[in-house]
């Protein structure tokens, strides 16, 4: 009985040794399969880039970096549009200029140590390049992962395209308002024309059927003379005056 007991703890320990093993043969399986297609993203180490100097694009500082280490992946933050327009017109560079930047390298190890050994430290180079004085702002970012960039940026795009979206229909907005004030005013406009046009006709038909106006003649008369006023009439007699004023 003890015998039977003893030989099945032994089975069941071989069944999960053997569990164990298949289990291990899983993982390390996927960890293959993983590192084929690329996704070691736990192992890569990422920079940071606070200042880039003029001049300088993503494809002078792959060259300056790759070789520390190899480099997965690269973005550079261009400069805002007013900013870039207000540079273009002010200095008359019509290059593109970046902010910032990050940078991807394929081991970790490799990342910090580019960041210990090359922060504010003169980037060097060929002594013609216009950034060979230039100084490296360079920092390691502990338990950073590329997703979380690329989660920040797209953020970003949405917030900007919100902000967008609210600046095109506010600019919507004034422009209904200025075109419904211009009807409103046209509409004004062609009302008051209406009238001046309605008073001129009535205006036109009043003065036709008016009643034309009478014609007076005036007659001169003779004023007499009064006693003493001086003429060159003839005088009268005073009997035929008197023989006049007895007739009445």
């Amino acid at each position: 009985m003890e015998q039977d007991t003893h030989d099945s703890h032994l089975e069941e320990q071989i069944m999960g040794k053997k569990e164990e093993t298949q289990v291990q043969k899983v993982k390390n399986k996927r960890k293959r399969l993983q590192s084929d297609l690329g996704d070691n993203s736990d192992m890569r180490g990422v920079c940071y880039l606070s200042r880039v100097p003029p001049h300088m694009n993503p494809s002078h500082i792959r060259q300056l970096l790759s070789s520390f280490g190899e480099i997965q992946r690269l973005y550079l933050a261009p400069e805002g549009q007013s900013i870039d327009t207000n540079r273009k017109q002010a200095t008359g560079f019509r290059g593109k200029r970046f902010t910032e930047g990050w940078v991807e390298f394929a081991k970790r190890s490799v990342a910090k140590r580019v960041a210990k050994m090359l922060n504010n430290e003169q980037i060097g180079g060929k002594k013609r390049s216009p950034f060979y004085y230039d100084i490296w702002n360079i920092k390691y970012l502990s338990k950073f992962k590329w997703d979380d960039l690329v989660s920040e940026i797209a953020s970003k795009n949405r917030l900007r395209q919100q902000k967008f979206n609210m600046e095109i229909s506010a600019a919507k907005r004034e422009r209904d308002f200025y075109l419904s004030k211009m009807e409103q005013s046209l509409a004004q406009k062609h009302i008051q024309e209406r009238r001046r046009k309605k008073h001129k006709t009535e205006g036109e038909e009043g003065n036709s059927k008016a009643v034309p106006l009478k014609v007076s003649r005036k007659v001169t008369q003779n004023v007499p003379l009064r006693n003493g006023a001086s003429g060159n009439e003839p005088n009268l007699s005073e009997g035929f005056v008197a023989e006049v004023a007895g007739l009445f």
